[in-house]
């Protein structure tokens, strides 16, 4: 439909009404012309109210798409660390592995001692930006939080409980950040 300006509608409105009173009676004009006009202010309503409910639709759409966006920032500068913090994991379980040997050549050892401070200090530090362990040992197996990578039977833990961790797990504040790879109990063995 071809809209048409309020003031041609209005001028429009006069002309018919000019036409219809020359050629009929005086009353019938008048109630023509009154009703012609009741119908182009209906539209008229009709299409501010249109209007109006397309306007405050807008808003609201542009008001939602605000907030979204002030989450979704917030969001990335909370989790920006996350790369480098996953990288970082990689480094710490090679650096447990060195911790490890360096036991085997004695408890008193300087380079043991020296390796256990560098470790309280990455750890430290680690924490300090959100970063924690998932501690898995004993617990129950649970699939958010663990990665299954083997079943053993066990007559001392009850079926689905980690009996060894493989590798470390991490959350990142709220989020996992790298699933514990755990060996799960399962029934006794059958003799």
């Amino acid at each position: 439909m071809k809209r048409i300006p309020v003031s041609e509608q209005n001028e429009r409105i006069k002309a018919s009404a000019k036409a219809m009173s020359s050629s009929a009676s005086p009353t019938s004009a008048t109630v023509t012309d009154q009703i012609d006009t009741e119908d182009a202010m209906a539209s008229l309503q009709a299409d501010l109210d249109r209007f109006r409910d397309l306007a405050l639709r807008s808003q609201a759409d542009f008001e939602n798409y605000k907030k979204r966006c002030a989450r979704e920032k917030e969001e990335a500068i909370k989790y920006a660390n996350k790369s480098l913090l996953e990288q970082l994991v990689a480094i710490i379980d090679n650096f447990e592995l060195g911790l490890a040997a360096a036991r085997e050549q004695g408890d008193q050892s300087p380079i043991y001692s020296g390796m256990i401070l560098v470790q309280k200090q990455l750890n430290d530090l680690l924490a300090e930006n959100g970063l924690q362990p998932i501690e898995a040992e004993g617990k129950t197996f649970d699939p958010n939080l663990h990665e299954a990578i083997a079943h053993e039977p066990s007559n001392q833990f009850p079926e689905g409980t980690v009996l060894r961790q493989a590798r470390r797990g991490y959350r990142f504040k709220e989020r996992l950040l790298r699933p514990a790879k755990v060996v799960v109990s399962s029934e006794p063995a059958k003799k």
